[in-house]
């Protein structure tokens, strides 16, 4: 029984050089790794998932890297083409500050819904970070610092105290 595979090729170089912050030898780098790591040219959230954790050894990097991937995952395909790394990896390396900052702020608004709220996102994003990072981190952190992190960001953030934070609130208070 043969398996066939889906394999999906990335728009050309030129294009991609000109969306991206990249010269065409660099994309030509970065393409050989993804191809090394995701033969198909695509990366599923699980293939993600296992790159990201290899990063974190002694923590849960699942959560975040869900996260991660919904951030890079724009088309909301359920997987990562090299146009989407790499484009995000542009901003995030070589963007204006803003435009990290307006990814950094998508990447925090897990409903897309255009702000960031404490119960929900803000708390689910720093527990998985916490989560991430591991329990053997020093010095060693309380039960209760995720929630003191989450309370100190809305407290610099939620300029109008509202309850929620704006892109506008989060560039301005990053800035």
């Amino acid at each position: 029984m043969e398996i066939t595979m889906v394999c999906h090729r990335p728009e050309g170089l030129d294009q991609l050089e000109a969306l991206t912050n990249f010269s065409k030898k660099e994309l030509q780098v970065l393409y050989r790794g993804f191809k090394n790591e995701c033969p198909s040219g695509v990366v599923n959230e699980d293939t993600f998932k296992q790159i990201y954790a290899q990063f974190f050894p002694h923590g849960d990097a699942s959560t975040y890297a869900h996260y991660l991937f919904n951030a890079f995952d724009t088309a909301h395909s359920g997987s990562i083409k090299f146009e989407d790394f790499v484009t995000a990896l542009s901003i995030l390396l070589r963007g204006s500050i803003t435009e990290k900052l307006q990814w950094t702020f998508n990447l925090y608004d897990i409903n897309r819904d255009g702000y960031i709220n404490k119960e929900v996102e803000m708390t689910d994003i720093v527990r998985a970070i916490y989560d991430m990072m591991g329990k053997y981190t020093y010095p060693v952190l309380k039960n209760d610092a995720p929630k003191q992190h989450v309370e100190a960001f809305f407290q610099k953030m939620d300029k109008n105290r509202d309850g929620v934070v704006t892109l506008d609130e989060f560039i301005y208070s990053c800035q």
